[in-house]
């Protein structure tokens, strides 16, 4: 007998396998994400590139997008900008530091020239007046200088390094060294000195602490016995002092190699001392005929 009863019949509507099924949702956000991304910063991800991608990998091409767009151009001052200005001091600070020092070994390297110290000098770790004293240079001392001077000091090399001195002490030729009664100690106005031979400035120095009420010299000119630097004028009126300073050059004649001295229009030399002090015809004024000035020269 025919059974009229409906079969249950299997739904004819084709199932979507299961990977497609969950894939297709993940692939849609994908594409939302990516056009979405391309939208906010301006570079759109390829459609293709968006569909042929595994889902696994479309989180990492989003932020690969991403974090492309917020890299930034960084200059190289960039990391200065953020420093505090004590921070920019101390780095100034330190390249100051490198560039001293690098002057100061060139010019120790290119040191060629050596002077006699003409008194004692001390030593100084640099020229400025927080500079440390480290001894001392002995007068008659030859020293090799750099060249460099500043704030009233030269720059020396000792032992292969950087020491600092006051400026003005010393001679191309070796000093005199001073005998009993005589003097090699600076005096007061040391620009006396300038242009002044070794044996001059001995004359210049002993004369100037055995009379120190003098206080007016003449040392180089142009003109005679001064042109050469061998001479020099020790500037008084007084008759009685110039005398007394006449005679203490003779007494020391021959410790400071005297040539002759000058005074009140007679002259002594030491080749010729027996004779005593020998007259000189008149010059006119009473300078040219040494009225005002002992003149001394040396050999």
């Amino acid at each position: 007998m025919a059974d009229h009863r409906h079969k249950r019949v299997t739904n004819a509507r084709r199932k979507m396998p299961k990977a497609v099924a969950v894939s297709a949702p993940l692939a849609m956000a994908a594409t939302v994400v990516a056009v979405s991304a391309g939208v906010i910063f301006g570079s759109p991800v390829s459609p293709a590139l968006v569909a042929d991608a595994e889902p696994s990998s479309l989180g990492t091409l989003a932020a690969s997008s991403l974090g492309a767009q917020r890299s930034p151009e960084v200059s190289r001052d960039h990391g200065r900008a953020y420093l505090d200005p004590s921070q920019v001091a101390s780095i100034d600070a330190r390249a100051d530091l490198k560039a001293a020092r690098a002057a100061t070994a060139k010019a120790i390297k290119n040191a060629d020239t050596r002077l006699w110290a003409t008194t004692d000098l001390n030593l100084w770790s640099e020229s400025g007046k927080d500079a440390e004293n480290l001894g001392e240079v002995a007068a008659g001392d030859k020293v090799l200088v750099t060249g460099r001077k500043a704030e009233g000091r030269t720059e020396i090399v000792l032992k292969g390094k950087s020491r600092w001195v006051t400026s003005g002490y010393f001679s191309d030729e070796k000093p005199v060294a001073a005998a009993a009664g005589l003097s090699m100690a600076p005096c007061p106005d040391p620009g006396v000195e300038n242009g002044l031979t070794s044996g001059a400035v001995y004359v210049y120095r002993s004369v100037c602490h055995a009379f120190p009420q003098i206080t007016s010299y003449g040392g180089w000119d142009n003109h005679g016995e001064h042109s050469s630097g061998r001479a020099l004028d020790i500037m008084t009126s007084d008759s009685q002092l110039g005398t007394a300073i006449a005679e203490f050059l003779q007494s020391h004649a021959a410790e400071l190699n005297l040539y002759d001295i000058l005074w009140q229009q007679h002259i002594w030399t030491p080749v010729r001392s027996s004779e005593g002090w020998r007259s000189m015809p008149s010059r006119g004024s009473s300078t040219a005929n040494h009225y005002d000035h002992v003149h001394v020269s040396v050999n």
